[in-house]
């Protein structure tokens, strides 16, 4: 076999393994995924706004998924923006929260910050185990926010914390971010909808 014929085989079973798990996906979660849908926008029709947080890919994820709340999904949508904000974005809080209270933190006290009763805090990890990620998901419980997971394996502790969760059944941290970002499209779809 040539690299160039085993490269190829490489990249044809990623590419099976990716469609094998959103054929699960889609007969296993479907109906979670649009309750975190109407979720989501319930609270913001009753004029809540929407935190996101996680950590690398999930920081991206997170980011990503705001950007289409705040500005919109599809460009023929004509509907307003809607608030959302990523916990991920503003390096100077990010690393002043880091250096005075320690990285587990650097989510939560944003979360002290800018949330409310009746927020909803959407937060990512693949594995579920991230303690910044799990330390925000407490803060945003005590203020009276939803809290809703998205993660991967097992759920981790984040599955238990949260009010609802998703797990998708995967152990491959990149199967998990391509179901992540699916859910995320598909939520802003279903939101953007009952906003047009």
């Amino acid at each position: 076999m040539t690299k160039k014929s085993k490269d190829i085989s490489i990249a044809l079973a990623q590419i099976d393994d990716s469609i094998a798990l959103k054929q699960r996906i889609k007969s296993e979660l479907a109906e979670k995924i649009v309750k975190l849908g109407r979720i989501l926008g319930d609270c913001l029709k009753r004029g809540g706004k929407i935190l996101l947080c996680g950590n690398g890919g999930s920081a991206a994820d997170a980011q990503h998924i705001a950007g289409e709340l705040v500005v919109r999904l599809k460009s023929s949508s004509k509907r307003k923006a809607l608030p959302a904000i990523a916990l991920t974005v503003n390096s100077s809080v990010l690393t002043a929260a880091a250096n005075d209270f320690g990285f587990e933190k650097v989510f939560s006290r944003q979360v002290e910050a800018l949330g409310n009763k009746g927020d909803c805090l959407l937060a990512f990890s693949t594995s579920g185990k991230s303690s910044n990620v799990n330390s925000a998901i407490r803060s945003a419980r005590k203020i009276g926010m939803k809290t809703l997971a998205l993660s991967g394996k097992d759920g981790g502790e984040m599955s238990r914390i949260s009010d609802f969760s998703i797990i998708v059944p995967s152990s491959e941290t990149q199967r998990i971010q391509e179901v992540h970002i699916l859910i995320g499209h598909i939520v802003c779809d279903l939101i953007e909808r009952n906003f047009e």
